[in-house]
């Protein structure tokens, strides 16, 4: 496609998440939008993260409950993964929400370039490489959204076979009889819960103290023991020190600093993600990237360079999920509308982790809290009691929610909710709401929940934190 000349009221660079919404809402607002992608429009999300991890953790949600059949009277055998069926399933899913993707960005009018875009001084983006290499387009507004991608570990060379990233283990035609999974955070515990659910012997190794950083410490204690149970073997504190591949090439020995050596046939490598910033920004913009390579942004998504906004997990500080990369997008085209706007709360944000038990929370740890200054109260209800969870057979979980104690002993606002357990990443949005309404329980109490439902745990916490509980002291 031919545009060089053009000028448009919006020039996205990237068609992730936050480009594409970007995109999307500026579109739906009136404004003429092109997008620069190097890929596809989806980005990580849809064609490398997102989508395709948690069409393998289905997966492995229906092989554990066919292999726990019986229990139901129901006979089946032991189940068989065919790993190849559930890859092609997986590409099946992400091409039909491709191609709506891109029939909504065709319907709005977005024009839709291919190649790499870099931002040149007077917002002027220029696509560097790819079929639209040397198309030049203007944009009065001109916004960043080029992503991310894996870290990975120095002496842990990726080779696409014996040592992965996500990238390279969401494309797997087969799964490696064991696995030593090295970072413990939302990623690797995902990976690590569906490799042990179809039957590979798994390792987690994470660096710091505990898995799940910047979960409550009570909820990702609950995984931890959950995981040992289930025979993941887990080493926190651990450093990695070097791998060694067998001499038949698959396959290898990796070493960690003062723990074990463990023989393991694929290491996947899952220690985060680095800004997506090369050929990003050309000289002479004012647009400042910072030491660890991300976009320096205001709270209202501004860069240093004027009428330049950034979004996404190209921005520094920024949580780096999906819907966090939607909020940004409406609040940049709320400012380029010249429209008022409140930032993105990033202590408020919903987060949600699909490993086995899941995980989700908003709002405040215990710790968090604490160390902010607040004085709380928290009250914990476990699924076992819940009438849903024993008829699905899925009792294992708890939800916790933290409460602002005000000076006169009485509670004040709900500070965080914290779930671990079954379907709990479908249960959130009300505790979501509570906290970012700044609800007290009391008030929340009064919303009925239906019986019988997971979503009852919830209510019988806040209900509880009232003084006056039913099934919870």
């Amino acid at each position: 496609m031919t545009t060089t000349g053009t000028e448009f009221d919006v020039v996205v660079i990237g068609g992730g998440p936050g480009g594409y919404a970007t995109a999307l809402y500026g579109a739906s607002a009136g404004l003429s939008v092109a997008i620069v992608e190097r890929d596809k429009v989806g980005g990580t999300c849809l064609h490398r993260g997102c989508v395709p991890a948690k069409e393998f953790l289905e997966t492995a949600s229906v092989y554990r409950t066919i292999g726990g059949s019986s229990e139901f009277g129901i006979t089946s055998g032991d189940p068989v993964i065919d790993f190849a069926v559930s890859q092609a399933r997986k590409n099946a899913v992400v091409d039909r929400l491709f191609r709506g993707l891109s029939g909504l960005l065709k319907g709005r009018k977005v024009t839709v370039l291919s190649g790499t875009g870099t931002l040149m001084p007077g917002r002027r983006v220029r696509v560097i490489d790819g079929p639209d290499a040397g198309a030049e387009i203007m944009g009065h507004a001109v916004v960043l959204a080029s992503g991310s991608v894996p870290r990975t570990l120095p002496g842990l060379p990726v080779d696409g076979t014996n040592v992965v990233t996500s990238d390279e283990f969401l494309d797997l035609e087969s799964l490696p009889g064991s696995v030593a999974v090295i970072g413990g955070g939302a990623i690797g515990c995902e990976f690590a819960s569906l490799l042990s659910d179809l039957g590979a012997r798994v390792t987690l190794v994470e660096a710091l103290d505990a898995i799940l950083s910047g979960c409550d410490a009570e909820i990702a204690a609950l995984v931890h023991r959950s995981f040992r149970r289930r025979g993941i073997d887990v080493h926190t504190g651990a450093q990695v020190k070097g791998f060694v591949q067998r001499p038949s090439g698959l396959g290898g020995v990796l070493h960690l600093g003062d723990g074990p050596e463990i023989d393991v046939d694929m290491v996947v490598v899952s220690v985060g993600r680095r800004a997506r910033t090369e050929d990003l920004v050309g000289e002479g913009t004012a647009v400042v990237i910072d030491e660890r390579g991300f976009v320096v942004a205001d709270g209202l998504q501004r860069t240093h360079e004027p009428n330049v906004w950034a979004v996404g997990d190209v921005v520094a500080g920024t949580p780096q999920l999906a819907h966090v990369g939607f909020a940004e997008a409406i609040v940049a085209v709320h400012g380029i509308l010249g429209e008022p706007v409140a930032p993105v709360d990033y202590e408020r944000v919903p987060w949600a982790i699909y490993c086995h038990p899941e995980v989700a929370f908003a709002g405040l740890t215990e710790d968090q809290a604490k160390s902010k200054g607040f004085d709380v109260v928290t009250k914990k209800d476990p699924f076992g009691g819940n009438s849903r969870a024993q008829i699905i057979g899925d009792t294992e979980g708890m939800v916790k929610v933290v409460v602002e104690r005000r000076a006169d002993g009485t509670e004040g606002r709900i500070l965080g909710v914290h779930m671990v357990g079954p379907w709990v990443t479908e249960q959130l949005g009300a505790g979501y709401l509570a906290v970012n309404w700044e609800a007290t329980p009391s008030e929340v109490a009064q919303f009925i929940q239906p019986h019988p439902s997971l979503s009852e745990t919830f209510g019988e916490t806040v209900l509880a934190l009232t003084g006056r509980g039913l099934h919870v002291g």
